[in-house]
This record gives structure tokens, sequence and C-alpha cells, in this order.
């Protein structure tokens, strides 16, 4: 069992976490580092991290419901199935992996989400005037990004924005609800995943949770008041700050 002082440590990492999340994505590296902190192993720290993160994903989906609309021509519904399958399909690939190839990987998925970020506005256009980007594309891309948010969860929030700002020319503030709502259900989908599978350390967990539940509720209020370019700006500086931070836990 986790003292008193550890165990707010975890509340306050949930909560931040929580909040990251409704904002723009990348909750798992307040989350994450905290269960490292306290001795968890990397595969365990991932799973308990994401189970602690959707009680509060969820929340904020809640939140954002009202703004729920198709994305590129597909309904979320749609998207939404196709997450739950392929993020049980990547918890599953996750329990298989080593963790020392977890970590390796990681970073290299990171710098792909800020690429595309960055440059993902002026991608879109470049790729409008060149290919139809069409319906099947997206629900190719979901999948991926289904299964990438059952493996690890981490960031995948900001390839969500990555992703949709490329295929369907969404701004980070038209996607708040549908990449909250994707993120509560890769979450939830690999939350049953890592149960079973007993990765899940629960002392962290719980207080974790409910500081998750906190956050997600405050940042999902707080996303709705914030301009576009401010949600932007944020979502870049998260992406690179979190990119660097697993390169060098990874090579340095």
């Amino acid at each position: 069992m986790l003292d008193l002082t550890t165990a707010a440590l975890a509340a306050a990492a949930g909560v931040l976490g929580g909040a990251m999340n409704a904002l723009a994505g990348g909750g798992t590296f307040a989350t994450m580092p905290a269960l490292l902190a306290i001795g968890t192993p990397a595969n365990v720290a991932n799973a308990t991290s994401n189970l602690a993160l959707m009680p509060g994903a969820a929340v904020s989906a809640w939140t954002f419901r009202g703004e729920l609309k198709p994305v590129g021509g597909v309904s979320v519904r749609t998207l939404a199935a196709i997450t739950f399958a392929a993020g049980l399909a990547g918890s599953a690939l996750l329990v298989a992996t080593p963790a020392r190839a977890f970590d390796l990987i990681v970073p290299w998925l990171l710098l792909v989400a800020f690429l595309a970020i960055v440059f993902g506005k002026g991608a879109a256009a470049w790729l409008s005037e060149r290919v139809t980007i069409g319906p099947a594309t997206l629900l190719v891309a979901q999948g991926l990004l289904g299964i990438y948010g059952g493996y690890f969860g981490g960031g995948v929030g900001i390839m969500t924005t990555a992703t949709y700002g490329l295929l369907a020319g969404e701004t980070p503030r038209q996607m708040f609800a549908p990449r909250t709502l994707m993120l509560a259900t890769a979450n939830f989908a690999a939350a049953i995943v890592f149960t079973l599978s007993g990765l899940i350390r629960w002392d962290a967990c719980l207080p974790m949770l409910a500081g998750g539940l906190l956050g997600g509720w405050l940042g999902a209020h707080l996303g709705k008041r914030l301009p576009s370019g401010a949600v932007r700006a944020w979502t870049i500086l998260v992406t690179a700050a979190t990119t660097a931070v697993f390169f060098w836990r990874a090579y340095g």
C-alpha cells in the first residue's frame, strides 16, 4: 500500500493528466512518470495509467457531447466501434511486448505525432491539392490509432489531433469532442485486457483515477473557453516536451 504522500502524488498526477487529455491529449505524460517514480515497471505503469485516466476521459467526452459531429464524413459511432476493436488488439499486443522493446518504440511514435501537428495544416492543404482523402483513409487511420491507443495510449490524443487535422481538415478546437470520445473508447478497451492480464497496480491506480476524474472535468470546462490558437500552442508544447523526455529516457 502507498503512504499518504505517495497517494497524494498519484492523485495530483491524475488531475494533471485528466486535464491534459481534455485539452490536447498527452495525459499519460503526467501519470506515467509519477508511476515510474514510485518504482512501477514501465509496462505496468502504462497499463495502470491507462485505466486511471479512462474515467476522466469519459467525463470529458460527456462534457463535449453536444459538439459531436461526423469527422471527414464518417460518423462518430463508426469511428468509436473501430477504435474499440483496435484498442483490444493493441492492448493484447502490449501484454506480449517486452518492457525494453516498449521503451524503444514509443519515442519514435511521438516524434511522428509532433511533426504531424506542426506541419499538419500545410500538409493537409498540400495533400488535398494532389490526392483525394476519402472516408476509407480515415477509417484505416482510426484503426491504427486504436491499436496505438490500446498498446501505449501516451500521446494518442495528440496523434488523433494530428490525424484529424491532416485527413479531415479539422482544427484542434473542433476535435475536442470526437478526440476525447475516441480516447475514452480506446482506454476502455485496453482497461478490459489489462485488468484481466493482472497488469494494474491498484494501490496507485485508485487515487490516480480519482484525480483523473476531477482533472477531466476541469480540463473540459476550461477547453470550452480557450481559443483555437491557444489550444494549438499548448498541444505543440506538450508534444515537444514529452517526445524529448521519452527519447532521453530510452536512449539517454
